[in-house]
């Protein structure tokens, strides 16, 4: 326990080493919720954005390689945006290509190294429940505990090659609509995960001392416990308020090369 508090405290100095620098806002309270608490501490985020991305031609070595690390390499980045974004940005940007342009969604994405198993356990529901159901869990050789939150609501579209547009316009503002349409998914799983987490935490002791049953997830996907809670706030009509007030430091994922196993709760 020692340990983990000394290694996050040192985490949380560090200089942000994201390229935009900080924390996105639609998650800023999100990020500090988690690493106000003793058992968390958040190591690289992203709330969702909307990119163009300009891709080089692979190099003949790599043709017939599909690799990931192969398609960012050497990549320039025409247009990010983390909100909803217009058809007009996406046409600018697409002018500025000279070789193959990529129109990508990009969903949701946290990595939190947490104390104990248990802890990130409770991560991982309070995921699946809000909708981010590629959620997992692996643990490191030495004991290193991550839960990483991702959802599959991807989108990534060619759209020009070698600078000239192969589609018309038309289609271009049909891709940014749905483009547009999973954002606003993405921004409502989000609110969903961070009300849920400040539930699940706040109550963490009274649902760990229930009996199994009461613990599990009922056929709607949602625990008994938080599900009966819920029914109670909305007959009082009351909300719990979902709004990112502050940013927290929030580094560049450490490299996992130290990663042994996956536990068993990814969906």
């Amino acid at each position: 326990m020692a340990d983990f508090r000394r290694w996050k405290e040192q985490r949380l100095l560090r200089a942000d080493g994201s390229r935009k620098g900080s924390v996105d806002e639609p998650i800023a309270g999100l990020v500090q919720l988690l690493n106000d608490h003793d058992s968390f501490c958040t190591t690289s985020s992203c709330s969702g954005r909307v990119v163009v991305l300009e891709q080089p031609p692979l190099p003949p070595s790599a043709e017939h390689n599909t690799g990931f690390e192969i398609q960012k390499q050497n990549c320039t980045w025409l247009m990010v945006s983390h909100q909803i974004c217009r058809v007009e940005d996406v046409l600018t940007a697409l002018q500025k290509a000279t070789d193959d342009a990529i129109f990508k969604f990009e969903p949701f994405v946290l990595h939190v190294q947490c104390q104990e198993l248990q802890d990130a356990q409770l991560l991982h529901t309070v995921a699946i429940e809000a909708g981010f159901r590629n959620s997992g869990i692996t643990v490191g050789r030495k004991g290193k505990i991550m839960m990483a939150v991702r959802s599959t609501h991807c989108l990534e579209v060619p759209l020009s090659h070698k600078g000239k547009l192969m589609v018309n316009e038309e289609y271009v503002d049909f891709v940014v609509q749905v483009a547009n349409q999973k954002m606003e998914e993405n921004l409502r799983r989000i609110d969903r995960f961070y009300s849920s987490l400040q539930f699940a935490l706040e109550n963490r002791d009274d649902i760990s001392s229930l009996p199994i049953k009461q613990r599990e997830p009922n056929s709607t996907g949602q625990s008994n416990t938080m599900d009966s809670h819920r029914s109670r706030r909305k007959s009082k009509g009351t909300q719990r308020d979902s709004e990112c007030t502050s940013a927290w430091k929030n580094n560049g994922l450490e490299s996992e090369d130290d990663i042994e196993s996956t536990v068993n709760f990814s969906h």
